[in-house]
């Protein structure tokens, strides 16, 4: 039987093109659950898997993770902003503060991982090939909930649309405003200077700002601080 499912998806993948597999690189810190999902895309003649002997980045990159931290979104970074592919991230759990984080590296697919059945995994590969976005229905429905009250506490400025700030974003900006450094910031807020760097690159880089006098500028006229 195993004989002719491999058969049949052989046979299959002969009729699909080469320019249109999606070349797959999978991320995982556990080599069991890299190994679990190597075996589930197999069988799709849509995906190719990248070779991880030879660090091929593929054209896709899925990203297995428990939470999101900082390394975490450090890994992001590199594969979207470093490497240049799209990534879709499966993680077990994320808080809403993490959302905006995701999205300001420049992720738009995530799977939970309970959900993270071979159909789930292969569509979300697909939209994430194509630059689509594919959210969870609750994660969605989170996000919108988040940037709806982001924009309701927030009056546009004349000329500028305004784009949600996390209240974390916006601690650190007051006090990058109040001519605090890195150090400062971290102890001020208690978090790590990591997390700090983190915070304003996602927010540089999800509205192209040159530095920390132009996220400052933006957000004094957006009515953030």
């Amino acid at each position: 039987m195993k004989q002719e499912v491999r058969r049949t998806v052989q046979q299959t993948a002969e009729n699909v093109p080469p320019t249109q597999r999606v070349s797959v690189s999978i991320h995982a810190s556990d080599p069991i659950s890299r190994a679990g999902v190597l075996s589930q895309l197999r069988q799709y003649p849509e995906i190719v898997l990248a070779d991880h002997a030879r660090k091929d980045r593929g054209q896709v990159a899925l990203l297995l993770a428990g939470t999101v931290d900082d390394a975490i979104l450090t890994h992001l970074r590199g594969l979207v902003h470093t490497d240049g592919v799209r990534v879709v991230l499966v993680v077990d759990r994320m808080r809403e503060a993490d959302l905006l984080d995701v999205a300001g590296c420049g992720v738009t697919s995530i799977v939970w991982r309970r959900e993270a059945t071979p159909a789930r995994l292969l569509r979300a590969v697909l939209a994430a090939h194509r630059g689509d976005g594919d959210l969870p229905g609750d994660l969605l429905g989170t996000l919108l909930a988040r940037m709806g009250r982001l924009r309701g506490d927030t009056p546009d400025p004349a000329g500028i649309a305004a784009v949600g700030m996390a209240p974390r974003e916006v601690d650190i900006l007051r006090l990058v405003a109040d001519g605090l450094d890195t150090a400062e910031i971290a102890v001020k807020l208690a978090y790590s200077e990591r997390t700090v760097k983190n915070a304003l690159h996602n927010l540089s880089s999800r509205l192209q700002l040159r530095n920390r006098a132009h996220a400052v500028a933006y957000a004094l006229r957006a009515g953030y601080i």
